[in-house]
């Protein structure tokens, strides 16, 4: 599977700090996927045009099946981040913004400030996530009571299932980071 990482970021992009969201997906997603995986990683600022133009390039050209962004997704006015992916998107799929505010409101109450969207583009997936390395793990893992014993899933065990009926790559997880959910007839064997 093919995986675009995208952090979007005026001051990481320009050199003022050093960039977080990416190393924090590609990080998650080393520990999450057992099925074998690539990434095509871009850091770009939060301009609409730039945005859009990376996220079609991303799937149009790169062939990426899953396209996770980091930042811009607040109500700052710089923030267009969402606006910018429901423009090149085919479909939305409004399930990804509503649980990932759900699971980030167990952990702080300005979660409801957030404007994360997720799309179809062709037979890729787009989803925006927080900005924080933080808070992408808990949005893509879930909750966790203190005995690891997980009291609200993840996003992310989701979208293995959404790439199938899009045409992707059948991508495995470890059950131990987020068990991947697909109807009985949908799951094959093991490798």
């Amino acid at each position: 599977m093919k995986i675009g990482l995208v952090s979007i970021s005026d001051r990481a992009s320009a050199g003022v700090y050093a960039d977080q969201g990416i190393p924090a997906l590609q990080e998650w997603l080393t520990t999450a996927l057992t099925s074998p995986w690539q990434a095509e990683t871009r850091l770009i600022a939060d301009e609409r045009a730039t945005i859009e133009q990376t996220l079609i390039e991303l799937v149009d050209h790169a062939g990426c099946h899953l396209v996770l962004t980091t930042g811009g997704t607040g109500p700052a006015l710089r923030d267009v981040t969402p606006e910018a992916t429901l423009a090149i998107g085919d479909k939305e799929m409004p399930g990804f913004g509503e649980e990932m505010r759900r699971i980030s409101l167990n952990f702080v109450p300005t979660a409801i400030l957030s404007r994360q969207v997720a799309v179809i583009r062709k037979q890729a997936l787009i989803i925006n996530l927080p900005g924080q390395p933080k808070a992408i793990r808990e949005t893509l893992e879930g909750v966790r009571h203190a005995g690891g014993e997980v009291a609200h899933v993840g996003i992310f065990a989701a979208v293995p299932y959404c790439i199938d009926l899009i045409g992707g790559p059948y991508a495995e997880t470890d059950p131990a980071v987020i068990k991947a959910f697909r109807p009985k007839s949908a799951i094959r064997p093991p490798r």
